[in-house]
């Protein structure tokens, strides 16, 4: 059996979502900005995409949905601009972030600082996230932005964006949020929430890879990341991706119909899941349940190599991670783990796993009697870990 379990890494693609885009790779592979019927008759399927991204974040007609290729693209482009166009002018000079952000902000912040800006990185409490209370102290107007993730890519753990960018708002800065693990999982509303910013992946709410987006409320000004074309209203110049357009519109579409079964049927398996981990010895999960995205489970099992549970996992044909894809080949210690206070040693033994709604419960079931094989067998190897030779009988 070959069970998914990486899926705040990437998702399959819905076959809806994979059926509509099929034509625009082929016979409709006409260029949207050209004047003949080739270009033309790609522009009614665009706009239906265009709409289901407006529809499922609740924007309005006058905010901006700019499409991108992904989100680390969106999340540079706001950064940047933001630096460019309140920074460098001197209106302000400081970005507020956290400490367990995406790379795409985490490096982006320490490029801007490489030439003069200002970063304040607030640290997240033990359970991974940071309050309003720790966003006020450090607040003053010389903010241009602050930078919050709505869901964390490793623990899931979901941040009060509607009280951060309330607080951001109240000492003049503009408040962006990296919505990635967040869309498809849990509802996201801009108009509630108040958000200046958001981006977002299609592949993370199972649309199609190379393909995502940026809301900018009322259309406000920001300077382009990418110059050399009108495409976008002229605000992000680029051939458009109508294949990938029109399968991420649908799938986000798919993806928020899905909203209850999230919460119910994927947290179901989820925490199916997660009960049996934690009814081994020493093993911890970050976060407390109800405060996660419904798919995810940051785990920590004393005396077993994040590494080694995954080639273990790997053979019984079932995908998991360490943390981030995007860092997947750096083998240093989890870094979210870190920033939560975990010591070094359990830092090296985090397990990431992610469902999706294309999970069912025969692969959690088969998931979980793998996962009890390799902790027992990887403990009874390792140099870290007093062995207790019974403990697995137990029937758990």
């Amino acid at each position: 059996m070959k069970v998914y379990l990486d899926n705040n890494a990437t998702t399959m693609i819905d076959p809806e979502a994979y059926e509509l885009m099929l034509p625009f790779l082929s016979d409709k592979f006409g260029n949207p900005n050209s004047l003949h019927s080739y270009g033309s008759e790609t522009h009614p399927a665009l706009r239906t995409a265009m709409d289901q991204l407006y529809a499922c974040i609740n924007a309005k007609d006058s905010d901006d949905i700019i499409v991108t290729s992904c989100a680390t693209e969106s999340n540079n482009w706001v950064l940047k601009g933001i630096y460019i166009d309140k920074i460098l002018k001197g209106d302000k000079k400081r970005i507020v972030t956290t400490t367990v952000e995406h790379p795409a902000i985490g490096a982006t912040c320490t490029f801007l600082e490489s030439i003069g800006v200002e970063v304040t990185r607030i640290d997240v409490n033990e359970e991974g996230v940071i309050t309003g209370d720790d966003l006020r102290r450090v607040m003053s107007d010389d903010v241009a932005l602050v930078s919050v993730m709505w869901a964390n890519n490793e623990t899931g753990m979901i941040f009060p964006i509607k009280e951060l960018a309330s607080i951001a708002h109240e000492f003049g800065a503009l408040f962006h949020t990296d919505a990635v693990q967040a869309m498809g999982k849990i509802s996201v509303n801009v108009r509630d929430a108040d958000v200046d910013f958001l981006s977002f992946s299609a592949h993370k709410f199972h649309g199609p890879k190379g393909v995502g987006g940026l809301y900018i409320k009322d259309s406000m000004p920001l300077t382009s990341l990418l110059h050399g074309g009108e495409h976008m209203g002229g605000r992000r110049s680029g051939t458009l991706n109508v294949a990938g357009i029109v399968a991420m519109g649908k799938a986000l579409e798919n993806a928020t119909k899905f909203i209850k079964y999230e919460e119910s049927h994927v947290r179901r398996l989820r925490d199916k899941l997660e009960d049996a981990l934690l009814a081994l010895p020493e093993v911890t999960v970050v976060g407390q349940k109800e405060h996660r995205v419904p798919n995810t489970i940051l785990a920590s099992i004393k005396g077993v190599e994040g590494e080694a549970m995954l080639w273990d996992l790997n053979q019984a044909g079932i995908a998991a991670s360490t943390g981030s894809a995007c860092a997947s080949e750096d083998l240093e210690s989890n870094p979210i783990m870190e920033a939560i206070g975990a010591d070094s040693e359990l830092a090296h033994t985090a397990l990431r796993l992610s469902l999706s709604r294309f999970n069912t419960e025969v692969e959690i079931d088969y998931a979980i009697e793998k996962i009890k094989n390799a902790v027992t067998r990887l403990r009874a190897i390792s140099s870290s870990y007093a062995y207790a030779p019974d403990w697995h009988k137990s029937g758990l």
